[in-house]
């Protein structure tokens, strides 16, 4: 596993022709981040910069602005309660993240329904946190676009309505298939469940059981997607590489932060290149 696991990352991983320039790479927008938990769209705003996209937009409260732009200057903001620029840009972009830190209030689900109603199938849409816990309790009706879920396992009971004790490759993937979805399921070995096909992460350490570290996954995705071509070996490229530098980092520290994993992206992908 871990061998197959190396050669769809160095298939995934090309290496960056010399004319390239930042719209080569993609262009992301990350929606998250209310006044209490600013931090999550920050740090899956880091992650998805340092994994390489061209451009990186994220849509999220004021009060996060100061320190948006301290930690990632390389990130741009935009108030996600504007809905005019939310509406005018949201077609621009590659790759739409939305969830982490987003919260679960009115105003959260209006800002999913209003990305429900304005993406189209060209488009990638990973739903991650707080928007997939809205998506189960308001039952709402998919897009047309390419999904990625990313839940751990209670936020998967909600959305698949799979009890925990029940969530086996069978009875997830019967419920994969009828999302017409990418799963990430996070646990101690995270699976990726697509088309039929289910891959289960050799890595992974208790030292990655931090706050933030999904948030970072998240955006870590969005980053691999907004970039390469094939986007199911995309996901799971950037499961492998989150897990698998948390793994290195380990070997010398109890507890490995989500932005340390961060700091380390464009070293793994540059190991790993083709």
């Amino acid at each position: 596993m871990f061998n197959s696991s190396i050669n769809i990352v160095k298939r995934t991983i090309r290496k960056r022709p010399n004319n390239s320039h930042k719209g080569t790479f993609g262009k992301v927008c990350i929606i998250g981040g209310n006044q209490n938990f600013g931090g999550a769209a920050i740090m899956a705003s880091k992650a998805c910069v340092y994994s390489g996209a061209g451009l990186t937009t994220t849509f999220t409260d004021p009060v996060n602005l100061d320190s948006l732009h301290n930690i990632i200057p390389e990130a741009m903001f935009v108030d996600y309660h504007d809905d005019n620029k939310l509406k005018s840009m949201i077609n621009s972009f590659d790759v739409i993240l939305i969830g982490p830190g987003l919260g679960n209030d009115d105003y959260s689900l209006s800002l999913v329904n209003q990305v429900f109603q304005q993406i189209n199938n060209h488009q990638i849409l990973i739903i991650d946190g707080s928007a997939i816990t809205i998506v189960a309790n308001h039952h709402l009706t998919l897009p047309d676009a390419n999904i990625i879920f990313t839940p751990h396992q209670m936020e998967w009971q909600r959305l698949s309505d799979i009890a925990i004790p029940d969530q086996n490759d069978k009875n997830n993937q019967n419920k994969v298939n009828a999302l017409h979805s990418t799963v990430v399921l996070k646990s101690h070995h995270t699976k990726v469940y697509s088309n039929n096909h289910i891959w289960v992460n050799p890595g992974g350490t208790p030292a990655q059981a931090t706050g933030g570290m999904g948030d970072t996954l998240a955006g870590m995705i969005a980053g691999f997607t907004a970039q390469f071509a094939n986007t199911e070996d995309a996901v799971i490229s950037a499961v492998f590489a989150h897990s698998f530098i948390a793994d290195k980092l380990a070997k010398n520290q109890y507890v490995v932060l989500p932005t340390q994993i961060s700091d380390h992206i464009p070293q793994f992908m540059k190991k790993f290149e083709n």
